[in-house]
């Protein structure tokens, strides 16, 4: 299971700003960035 890997961060509004397609969504709580062209800039905050 490699390449597909999720960052854990305490901040995501550097990660927001790294492509033109990530965008922020709020599921269970938690914020994640999220990026269907590039799915390996995913994150998650907390």
């Amino acid at each position: 299971m490699k390449g597909n890997l999720m960052r854990v961060v305490s901040s995501l509004k550097t990660l927001k700003s790294r492509h033109k397609a990530c965008r922020i969504v709020r599921r269970k709580r938690r914020l994640y960035v999220i990026n269907k062209s590039k799915p390996r800039f995913k994150a998650r905050q907390g």
